[in-house]
């Protein structure tokens, strides 16, 4: 079974950038599609950016030209590259697997996920 471990989070001035990392334990990760969502109290989990295992990458609108995700299969790792932060960019990010194969931004899709990491934009 996967886990996903995130890290990298943390509080950052708008326009500022973060990298977030997922790393995997297991010996599947090849197999896997990464996503990383985000949630804010009281919202609904929203898919930001995801990976497949062929390097498909999707992304959200709000995010697209800000956000760059990569994966880096020896280390098991997946990255978020974020930049011109703003506030409403804050929330706890979550990576997770899906065997899918097919780069996707559905929340049901996925199967197993990481404990989220959080990110504050603020001055």
């Amino acid at each position: 079974q996967l886990q996903l471990v995130e890290s990298g989070g943390g509080l950052v001035q708008p326009g500022e950038s973060l990298r977030l990392s997922c790393v995997a334990s297991g010996n599947t990760f090849d197999y896997y599609t990464i996503g990383w969502f985000r949630q804010v109290p009281g919202k609904e989990r929203e898919g930001v950016s995801s990976i497949s295992p062929s390097n498909f990458t999707m992304y959200n609108p709000s995010v697209m030209g800000r956000f760059t995700i990569s994966r880096d299969n020896k280390k098991r790792a997946v990255y978020l590259h974020m930049h011109r932060l703003t506030a409403e960019d804050t929330a706890t990010y979550y990576c997770a697997g899906d065997l899918s194969m097919i780069a996707t931004l559905e929340t049901y899709e996925f199967e197993v996920w990481g404990q989220g990491t959080q990110v504050t934009v603020s001055s």
